[in-house]
């Protein structure tokens, strides 16, 4: 049949011509293949290097293309018909020029609109996309270096938070999900109390500005004020680990040397099992606690969506902060007035002001996407707020509109903390690293991962492998100012 052998020929030289430029795509093929009446088969039997099943693909998705350009071609032509008609009848009006007038300037209003809304979208998000890449470049004036120091072992699960005494002796404080909270001599690395009044996991811990007392909050819906005596042990003399210094690009510490776990080593330690007063009102896991300045009140967060203020000697609730819309994740008092900051799922950190007797104020924020973590507060009138939107942000108590400075990071942000006397923010990752940065945004320092989960830092590192990883920065400081 001579047209059939004649169409053979055309698809040939098609393909070969194909061939030449084989960066084109030539949607005209199928539809010379429609006009011909050639069956699909015949094409899809030349010689191609694609598979068959990919080549079937590919043949569908252009043809939903060439559909959706078609549609978008009709949609076109009748807009245009309706603004003919709109014209016609505008015209038969006797106010053809003017409605013609008037319609396309409404139309390059609108299109004039358009077009700013689409430059806006583009620049937000060029400016968010590639503040990253920036961030990266960023000179730094001094690298600090981390070296491990020390390492505390005696839990049997999760440690959720570190804390420094304030008073004398300086004493280490965990707390953990193995239902205790151990004292540590940092020196030594030896346990001198546990304490193991709770029933539930311990969430945080925080030791009494002027007294020998520590507040801890529990996943039993308490939390506990509990005192300590303790007399530090003789240091030891320390090896020389100066060829275990750990810089910020080097690889990353082997775990294959860590001692062994198995031994309860906090067995040995003295144990308080009751507490001097508990703090009891929350309907929900109690995720945090801290003292007021002056010792003499105790704010906690619950996973009931509240924070509560109590008095230290009675133990009675005196004021419940409610607003929030979902589970606390964290609340830190200012260190020298009395204001509190609490954080939530809800994507929202507020500010609670209680310098005031009269007047209770409360500010909310939102400047997240996500949960925020935590957010606590730094040398004089800064905020730092972390959240699970894989940001950090610096706020001006004075100016809270905008952060001063923001941190983009690669992963979400768990409890973060900051060296006041250094003005170092700690950022623990879900990726089982903590960064150091400064509070202007730049990055310092690394530490090298941990086995597990990275959740809570300050200035040492709390990991889900059940060791505490104790890390010096070498900027000319004593070890109380660094953990501190």
């Amino acid at each position: 049949m001579p047209t059939e052998s004649g169409s053979c020929s055309t698809a040939r030289q098609a393909k070969q011509k194909r061939k030449s430029h084989s960066l084109s795509i030539r949607r005209t093929n199928s539809s010379e293949q429609e006009r011909t009446g050639l069956p699909r088969e015949m094409l899809e039997g030349q010689d191609s290097k694609l598979p068959s099943s990919v080549r079937s693909t590919l043949l569908e998705l252009f043809g939903q293309i060439e559909r959706e350009f078609e549609n978008l071609y009709i949609e076109n032509l009748e807009l245009r018909r309706e603004i003919e008609t709109l014209n016609e009848r505008l015209a038969a009006e006797g106010q053809a020029i003017d409605g013609a007038e008037l319609s396309k300037g409404q139309l390059k209003t609108k299109a004039s609109h358009s077009t700013s809304q689409l430059s806006q979208k583009l620049k937000t998000t060029y400016k968010a996309s590639t503040s990253k890449i920036v961030s990266s470049f960023k000179t730094t004036t001094s690298r600090a270096v981390c070296q491990l120091v020390k390492e505390y072992i005696g839990h049997r699960d999760g440690i959720w938070d570190v804390s420094v005494a304030r008073t004398q002796p300086v004493v280490l404080g965990t707390a953990s999900a193995d239902h205790t909270a151990l004292l540590w001599s940092i020196e030594t690395g030896r346990c001198l109390v546990k304490y193991s009044g709770h029933v539930g996991s311990v969430n945080s811990i925080k030791f009494h500005p002027s007294e020998q007392l520590a507040l801890t909050a529990s996943g039993d819906q308490t939390a506990h004020i509990w005192r300590y005596a303790v007399q530090l042990p003789t240091p030891q003399p320390v090896a020389d680990t100066t060829q275990q210094i750990c810089g910020e690009d080097e690889v990353e510490c082997s775990d294959k040397d860590e001692p062994d776990v198995d031994a309860d080593v906090s067995s040995d330690c003295p144990t308080i099992r009751v507490p001097l007063t508990s703090l009891k009102s929350h309907q929900g896991v109690v995720i945090a606690a801290d003292w007021l300045v002056g010792g003499k009140q105790a704010v906690t967060a619950s996973w009931d969506r509240t924070a509560n203020l109590f008095d230290v000697e009675t133990a009675e609730l005196v004021h419940s902060l409610t607003g929030h819309d979902q589970e606390l994740t964290h609340c830190c008092t200012h260190p020298t007035q009395r204001l509190v900051v609490t954080s939530s799922r809800d994507t929202t950190f507020r500010l609670w002001d209680f310098r005031d007797p009269s007047i209770h104020s409360v500010n909310v924020f939102q400047g997240h996407t996500d949960t925020v973590t935590s957010a606590v507060f730094t040398v004089g009138d800064n905020v730092v707020s972390g959240s699970d939107d894989r940001t950090v942000k610096v706020w001006d108590l004075r100016n809270m509109r905008s952060p001063i400075a923001t941190i983009r990071t690669d992963s979400a942000i768990n409890r973060i903390n900051v060296c006041v006397g250094q003005k170092i923010i700690a950022l623990p990752h879900d990726n089982r690293q903590v960064r150091l940065f400064d509070m202007s945004g730049v990055r310092l320092a690394r530490l090298p991962r941990s086995s597990r989960q990275v959740r809570t830092s300050a200035r040492l590192r709390c990991s889900l492998d059940v060791h505490l990883l104790a890390w010096i920065l070498f900027f000319s400081t004593n070890w109380t100012e660094v953990v501190s």
